[in-house]
């Protein structure tokens, strides 16, 4: 993870953002933003990892990040990273990708969803997600 001063306002608005939220687990869902951003190599993409999940699972807005000073290339990342209700799964999945934010973040994303020992249960739903993820990932992977 890249520390700078944006990348901990943007640490700071993610836990303000996801406070209360929990995983599958039960696990305080911060965690996961916070894993993918210590993978990240770049300011940018560290940005993007910490907030990817806010404007799709917490009531705030792109608009509402204004004050964290994002680039645009990050605001960007993160409107290609919320996927659209409607829109078939695979669909976004090829829309983002090639975008070089959008893809890194994505890549940890899916890869951190598909580690089955998260869970405290794996069931079929949990298996057949983990199929789509590899698909996913594969669509992304063709892009390099």
């Amino acid at each position: 993870m890249i520390y700078t001063a944006r990348t901990k306002a943007a640490m700071r608005f993610a836990y303000q953002a996801h406070h209360g939220q929990t995983d599958k687990s039960g696990l305080p869902y911060i965690y996961h933003p916070i894993h993918l951003a210590e993978q990240m190599t770049t300011e940018e993409t560290t940005l993007a990892a910490l907030l990817h999940d806010v404007m799709e699972d917490t009531p705030y807005t792109l608009e509402d990040m204004k004050e964290l000073d994002l680039p645009a290339s990050v605001c960007k990342a993160l409107t290609l990273l919320t996927h659209p209700e409607g829109v078939p799964y695979m669909e976004y999945v090829r829309a983002l990708r090639d975008d070089p934010i959008a893809r890194a973040v994505k890549l940890a994303d899916l890869r951190h969803n598909s580690d089955l020992s998260r869970l405290d249960k794996v069931d079929a739903k949990a298996l057949a997600r983990v199929e789509e993820y590899k698909e996913a990932i594969r669509i992304l992977e063709e892009s390099l």
